[in-house]
């Protein structure tokens, strides 16, 4: 298929619906997650109750979340300060530069990794250009800041064609999405 590069190898509703037995049975070790409208909704810099769970139980079962964000440093230290989270800014997705950077640092390899994002034309092809699986998620909220705008449009028109006959469906857990692949 032309558009390869742009389909996620799974597609779950949210970052949230990740759970942590998933993602040890899967032996991941971290989280990679974009994040406007994938960890948090870009107009709301604390983040929900339900977030801050799940980067808790994450933290306890020893899986790191790390923010890969093509942000300013700034913007992103801001963002996720309350969080306790690591983070890479200017990734220059869709670019694998971000990714590529976490799995070095780390030592990770890339079986042992998810990037988690709503975006196909920013956090699914770096995935693909890095070789690690990809997770696309619903975004947040409907709405983004005005420069998502043009992906947006780009990213409908790649749905589309990819998904042709039924659009994409978002499971309600990892191991949803994997047996659903499987069939």
């Amino acid at each position: 298929m032309v558009l390869n590069f742009l389909k996620p190898t799974y597609c779950v509703k949210s970052v949230y619906d990740l759970s942590v037995d998933e993602l040890k049975k899967h032996s991941i070790k971290a989280v990679l997650t974009d994040l406007d409208n994938t960890l948090l909704a870009w107009n709301n810099p604390n983040g929900t109750v339900e977030l801050h769970e799940w980067l808790k139980e994450t933290r306890e079962a020893g899986i790191e979340v790390i923010v890969v964000s093509n942000n300013t440093w700034d913007r992103v230290k801001k963002a996720v300060g309350g969080l306790e989270v690591d983070y890479v800014a200017w990734s220059l997705k869709p670019l694998p530069r971000g990714i590529l950077k976490v799995l070095h640092d780390r030592q990770l390899k890339k079986d042992e990794v998810v990037m988690v994002g709503d975006q196909m034309l920013t956090d699914v092809w770096a995935a693909h250009l890095a070789g690690v699986p990809s997770v696309l998620v619903e975004r947040l909220i409907e709405s983004d800041m005005w420069q998502t705008w043009i992906n947006r449009f780009i990213e409908n028109q790649a749905k589309k064609i990819i998904y042709k006959k039924d659009g994409v469906i978002f499971y309600d857990s990892l191991t949803d999405a994997i047996e659903a692949k499987k069939d």
